[in-house]
């Protein structure tokens, strides 16, 4: 078969659509089906934040900073390291003297503590035996020049001292309030702390298994598409090949209809030649007759007129066409016999139903197919399934969450205890500073009333009971100094060696970091301490650093380096189940047998038609004899002319014979001329048809013929070809889905799951609570009491001085035997009595 050039041109564009199909054309034919969607997963992490606690600056900061500088002195030593390791891990081999020789600077501490406790007591049992028997606090002997001025310093200093004790007392009430305010709030964020630290480890298998839940999304989505793969392949392959097949339907349907009217014309050719061929057997004696009759009327001597004229064209009166020499055109409308057998109308129609009907089809086609891919697709991948189950520190996150549990609940009675002997410290604290005050009181009353007997003294008429109550109140507050001196100094040294101890040992070092180091160097801490071995990770974490990450939000997969022990990635290999997948889609068949684009009767009659030799036919045969005229003489006008003639005819014989002979030629030429031209106009329409549609028509019938071979044969695996592709298209959309899960469970897991805040928060709050907000004020309210304490020592001194100037001054008498002039005698305490 020889190729055309429509065949050519159509089969240059299969194979340019098979090259298109080709993998390497997947870029341009994925457009059809898409990228995939953006997934929306749901953030599996809990926000967990820990408010911080920040201490708000105040105006006892410069306390604060007095007495944690007071500590440094006491205590410069550094963070004992080798003492607490071997504290933690063999106790008994701690030895008390490097105890003592660390914690030296409260031993000194103590033993002024101690001797405080042993010398006032006892001093003030002296003078009060001394009292007793008037040899202490008793008056100015004489009046000399300079007591104004020993008055005047004494009461100066006393005043001094006691506006210091005022101002220490008064810091201790507000720092033993402070202590006693911020005991509740500290308290009750313990087991808030805890119960944060236990959502840190407990909801982390919650929320990896969340993660693994949200398998689903992607699942379902391809489940939904895979709904509609059949129906989109279908699709696909009909939009590539619509280009084609449309105008080639489009072709066959204008060549049925070619057909059908070739044939109805070569019909037509030959029905209107026999007809003309026995049409003329009639009119040739018919013509032939009234060609002799005139010829011997106008041979008559006795015609008139224009007879010889007349006589020329009635010689030519003669057929002029002779129809028996056309050629036969019956050997063709043989091969042609019952054509067209198809309705190519229906036929092209049923094939454009069924080839739009292509998306259903490889929808039912494929539906098995489909079935078993939603199978494989809706199991869940094993490594996805035991995402929770092998993270590390599970069954240690188990066992932490429990213990912290069970810490928050037992911790509460003891917290609640802690409050309770708090409130009996803070009214210890406050009786104790009470008692300071009211030796203030005195003091400060004292010097009021003496100044106000001083300064009426000069009067005659006065009384020295203002003076004498001055002095009494003095020394009633030199009374409750010695009394209360011993329950003081307990109670600073008490919670000096408490409160200075958690400053230099715990909280300088927990806000240097040394702390931090220490827990991080290794050997330290004893193995039952290690919290790599607590959480069953295989690599030792810094303590510190692990602090740092956690204060900057980072989530326990950095802080713990757990890619050391966790291999994540091969909990997100779903390699076999998207193999599966991929195999299942690359099995994917569509069948396209149904589409015949030419039926069995369509192709009989094309065939027919291409070997009937209807491009053969002699058509200018026809058109030899369709150009001559029927009759060679125009037969109307020589009617015409006879006429002429028999009105110019003397003779009214022959005139009436020539009349006759018009009117037969009339009859003649109305039944016999003008329906044997129409006969000869019909078949020339046909002639001419044929003549300039035969040989196209033949090159289109073998056009087609080629192209529907061709397409029918190549149909198939083009189609499987766009199929693959197709298909590859979907694995690619659908792995898509699959790809933006792994990513945002490796994002998820790696960087937002247990973000430790709260773990970094707890020791920030811890170091915040038990530091600024408890110890600096615990240990500014014993800074503040010893300041009062030891103060009360020049407080009594001054008291006990200034109190003999209160009183009534002594005169001296002249008896020799008088108590001024006796040597070394003492004088008693004497009251003078006005």
């Amino acid at each position: 078969m020889r190729c055309t050039p429509g065949l050519l041109a159509l089969r240059l564009g299969l194979s340019l659509g098979l090259a298109l199909s080709l993998p390497g054309a997947a870029a341009a034919d994925c457009g059809l089906v898409g990228q995939a969607e953006r997934l929306a997963f749901t953030p599996v992490a809990r926000a967990r934040w820990l408010a911080p606690r920040v201490r708000a600056p105040g105006p006892l900061d410069p306390l604060y900073g007095t007495v944690c500088r007071f500590l440094s002195v006491v205590q410069p030593n550094p963070f004992p390291s080798e003492l607490v390791k071997a504290l933690l891990n063999e106790p008994a081999s701690v030895k008390v003297d490097e105890v003592v020789r660390y914690e030296a600077g409260y031993v000194v501490c103590a033993v002024i503590a101690g001797f405080y406790l042993l010398a006032v007591p006892t001093a003030g049992l002296c003078f009060c035996c001394c009292r007793c028997r008037r040899r202490c606090g008793g008056r100015v002997k004489t009046e000399h020049k300079a007591m104004a001025c020993e008055r005047g310093t004494l009461m100066a200093f006393l005043l001094l001292t006691t506006l210091v004790l005022l101002i220490g007392v008064v810091c201790a009430f507000v720092t033993n309030q402070h202590v006693h305010k911020q005991t509740g709030p500290s308290v009750k964020a313990v087991p808030e702390t805890l119960l944060s630290l236990k959502g840190l480890v407990s909801d982390v298998p919650q929320e990896l298994q969340a993660v693994a839940r949200q398998f689903s999304l992607p699942q379902e989505r391809v489940l939904e598409e895979l709904d509609g793969v059949g129906v989109s392949i279908g699709s696909t392959i009909h939009t590539q090949l619509r280009s084609t097949v449309y105008p080639l339907l489009a072709s066959v349907h204008s060549l049925g209809h070619a057909l059908q009217v070739s044939v109805d014309h070569l019909r037509a050719l030959n029905a209107t030649s026999g007809e003309l061929w026995a049409v003329q057997q009639d009119l040739e004696p018919a013509v032939r007759e009234r060609r002799e009759r005139l010829l011997t009327l106008l041979q008559e001597p006795s015609c008139q007129g224009d007879c010889a004229g007349a006589l020329s064209r009635v010689r030519a009166l003669e057929l002029g066409a002779d129809f028996s020499q056309v050629p036969s055109v019956d050997n063709v409308l043989h091969w042609l016999k019952g054509v067209p057998e198809a309705n190519f109308s229906s036929m092209v129609q049923e094939e454009n139903s069924t080839f739009n009907t292509l998306p259903v089809l490889a929808a039912m086609q494929t539906a098995s197919m489909v079935t078993e891919l939603k199978k494989a697709v809706a199991q869940q991948p094993k490594g996805v399934r035991t995402l929770a189950e092998g993270f590390p520190g599970s069954e240690a996150a188990s066992r932490w969450s429990q213990a912290l549990e069970e810490l928050e609940q037992s911790s509460r009675p003891y917290l609640q205890e802690v409050q309770r002997y708090e409130t009996y410290r803070w009214i210890v604290g406050c009786v104790l500073c009470s008692i300071v005050l009211l030796v203030v009181v005195c003091n400060l009353l004292g010097l009021n009333l003496g100044i106000w007997g001083l300064s009426a003294r000069e009067d005659p008429s006065h009384s020295e009971a203002k003076g004498e109550a001055g002095a009494r109140f003095l020394m009633a507050g030199v009374g409750f100094s010695f009394l209360f001196a011993a329950p003081l100094i307990l109670l600073v040294f008490a919670t000096f060696l408490v409160g200075g101890n958690m400053q230099t040992l715990l909280c300088r070092s927990w806000e240097s970091g040394e702390l931090y180091e220490f827990v991080d160097t290794p050997g330290n801490l004893p193995l039952s301490m290690n919290l790599s071995h607590l959480l069953g990770l295989k690599k030792n974490i810094s303590i510190h650093l692990a602090y740092q990450q956690c204060k900057e939000g980072a989530a326990l997969w950095r802080v713990l380096q757990l890619n050391d022990s966790y291999n994540l990635e091969k909990h997100l290999d779903i390699s076999q189940y998207t193999g599966k997948l991929q195999r299942e889609l690359r099995s994917l068949k569509v069948d396209m047998q149904d589409l015949d684009l030419l039926s069995s009767a369509a192709r009989r009659d094309l065939e027919a038609l291409q070997s009937s030799g209807l491009e053969h036919v002699r058509y200018p045969d026809f058109l030899v004899q369709i150009q001559k005229p029927v009759v060679k003489t125009d037969v109307e006008r020589l009617a015409q002319e006879l006429e002429g003639l028999a009105q110019a005819q003397g003779n009214p014989v022959l005139g009436q014979q020539l009349q006759e002979e018009a009117h037969r030629l009339r009859n003649l030429y109305q039944e016999k001329v003008i329906p044997q031209q129409s006969l000869v106009a019909k078949l020339n329409l046909s002639v001419r048809t044929l003549e300039s549609s035969a040989p196209t028509l033949q090159l289109e019938t073998s056009d087609i013929l080629g192209n529907v071979t061709y397409l029918k044969g190549e149909l198939p695996a083009w189609a499987t070809r766009i199929l693959r592709n197709v298909s590859e298209c979907f694995l690619t959309r659908e792995m898509g889905y699959f790809s933006q899960y792994v990513a945002w469970v490796r994002e998820e897991v790696t960087q937002r799951i247990a973000t430790c805040q709260p773990l970094s928060g707890a020791l920030d709050n811890g170091r915040v609570i038990l530091c600024d907000m408890m110890a600096d004020p615990w240990n500014a309210f014993w800074f503040c009491l010893a300041w009062c304490t030891f103060f009360l020592i020049p407080s009594v001194i001054f008291a006990v001085k200034t109190s003999k100037y209160f009183r009534p001054i002594r005169k001296r008498l002249s008896s020799t035997s008088s108590e001024e002039t006796q040597l070394f005698h003492i004088p008693r305490v004497t009251s003078l009595k006005l």
